[in-house]
């Protein structure tokens, strides 16, 4: 059993001792910083580091996490270990406590400056569903799909934080029995589910990161909705892969959930046959048993599960780096769209519609083929812990607003 905090905590909320997760937030008139969850109040990690409560080397009186998630894994051990000292430990309290802000008094901003990003293609039941509703008479896998995490370099300018407005992008869009494309907002309009995870300590160029040395790179997880315009993104990718129909905008989490508060959540992945090549082997099980759940305007519209998914983190950095690029501090890896055998695990309007051809009916009876403006989009997830108890990745949420171009 864990040690429980003296903070009061909601445990079905999700953020108890063994999650801790990283933020920044910004009071009225104030700078940016950096705090931890807990409960539902954030504990100001600049302050306790200017009262001497924690070991700060100009880490946390920042705009961003990324100064502490180059500091390495020595540093973040230390520090979740004394954070969970000073909120376990009732000697601490009057020291600690004036330093804990309601989650409601602040802003939430994006906890990462971004500097690249890649989103990946590794959940088999996405990429069969997918290739079936495209190719309904071929094999639903190309052939390398099992061979490598197929995966597409996104861009990092339009990563922004949950609660930013989605306007709908426009672009070329060409529909099926016309001959000649036309330009004009996107009428396929789609989120993804996904999660990702943010890297810390850079690699060396020209060397690849090995799948064994994950944990001294990657700081936590985020999740991440990749929407998506899916006329755009069909008619742009050929040959090539998705440009604007994704670039418009990708959606994170508020929270970086710590690597460290994910161990209980490890799991063992899908068995993968064939067999990867060496530098894709694992010796540890990485898959992860996150449980999404997506809804729409505030009704549930499907609860993926993210332990299906084919490659694994470790897999996707490794290959990600093998050709010999540096990993950078604040480089964001998204999973790729989380899906499952049944209807309701389908992670994206794209499945869950089938293109458009069944509509999802939602619990209050109003039914969707793809986004409409107004619409509300939200995805959180939960894993669970060595004690038996639930942590939360928190919320990625977005609005659709109409087009502007």
């Amino acid at each position: 059993m864990t040690t429980e905090s003296w903070v009061e905590v909601d445990e079905d909320a999700g953020f108890g001792i063994e999650n801790l997760p990283y933020g920044v937030f910004a009071r009225p008139g104030e700078l940016p910083r950096v705090g931890v969850a807990i409960g539902d109040r954030v504990l100001d990690l600049a302050a306790m580091s200017a009262a001497g409560l924690v070991e700060d080397r100009r880490y946390f009186a920042s705009g961003s996490l990324n100064a502490f998630m180059v500091a390495g894994r020595r540093a973040w051990r230390a520090n979740r270990e004394r954070v969970t000292e000073l909120l376990t430990d009732p000697s601490y309290r009057d020291r600690v406590e004036p330093h804990l802000l309601p989650v409601a008094d602040v802003e939430l901003l994006r906890p990462f400056e971004v500097a690249d990003y890649v989103d990946f293609y590794s959940n088999e039941h996405h990429a069969v569903n997918t290739g079936r509703i495209f190719r309904p008479s071929g094999d639903p896998l190309p052939p390398n799909w099992k061979r490598l995490p197929v995966g597409y370099h996104g861009r990092a300018g339009t990563v922004y934080p949950s609660g930013t407005p989605i306007i709908r992008p426009c672009g070329q869009r060409r529909a099926p029995g016309d001959d000649e494309p036309s330009y004009g907002p996107s009428l396929r309009l789609d989120f993804e589910a996904e999660a990702g995870f943010v890297a810390g300590v850079p690699s060396s160029a020209g060397r690849g990161v090995a799948t064994g040395a994950f944990r001294d790179h990657v700081f936590g997880y985020v999740l991440v909705n990749d929407w998506s315009a899916r006329d755009l993104q069909a008619w742009e990718s050929q040959p090539l892969g998705p440009f604007l129909g994704k670039s418009f905008a990708t959606s994170v989490s508020s929270w970086v959930v710590p690597v460290a508060a994910l161990e209980a959540a490890r799991t063992d992945p899908p068995v993968q046959d064939p067999a990867p090549l060496d530098y894709l082997r694992c010796d540890e099980p990485w898959g992860l048993d996150l449980r999404l759940e997506v809804l729409i305007n505030g009704q549930v519209a499907a609860r993926p599960r993210f332990a299906s998914m084919y490659w694994t983190s470790p897999q996707q950095l490794a290959h990600a780096t093998v050709n010999g690029a540096p990993l950078r501090t604040g480089d964001l890896f998204a999973s790729g769209t989380v899906s499952g055998p049944e209807r309701d695990q389908r992670g994206c309007m794209l499945e869950l519609s089938w293109n458009g051809q069944e509509p999802l009916e939602l619990p209050d009876g109003t039914k969707r083929t793809f986004l409409e403006d107004g619409d509300t989009v939200t995805i959180r997830a939960q894993a669970p812990t060595a004690s038996g108890s639930r942590i939360t990745l928190g919320e990625v949420t977005g609005t659709v607003h109409p087009a502007q171009g």
